[in-house]
């Protein structure tokens, strides 16, 4: 299984509207991306701080999508990827960085 992390650097002055993208555009994301059959789950977070107390956060949003493979995550996303891209100015000028990473180990605590 792989990961992939859209990851938003925290830029001071930079805009990054949450309520647009977690009301808009993550839902449309997630109805487009789910769709495909290696699609296993998203989270999305907001950056709050750093290692040191009071200090900024490294990135101040990050997407992560889980999906069966590479080639799931791209024969998802391509078909979508104008509609998606297009998107962005609506709720950011960061630019990401987008990483694919091999899931090696995912635990969940036991209730």
């Amino acid at each position: 299984m792989i990961k992939v992390s859209i990851l938003y650097p925290h830029r001071p002055g930079a805009r990054f509207d949450f309520d647009y993208y977690a009301r808009q555009h993550m839902p449309r994301s997630i109805a487009l991306l789910s769709a495909h059959s290696g699609f296993r789950t998203v989270s999305v977070e907001r950056g709050i701080g750093g290692a040191e107390p009071g200090a900024a956060p490294a990135y101040t949003a990050g997407c992560f999508f889980t999906f069966d493979t590479v080639d799931s995550f791209l024969a998802a996303f391509m078909p979508n990827a104008a509609e998606l891209q297009t998107d962005m100015p609506n709720y950011t000028d960061i630019a990401p960085q987008i990483q694919f990473n091999e899931i090696l180990i995912e635990s969940t605590a036991a209730r």
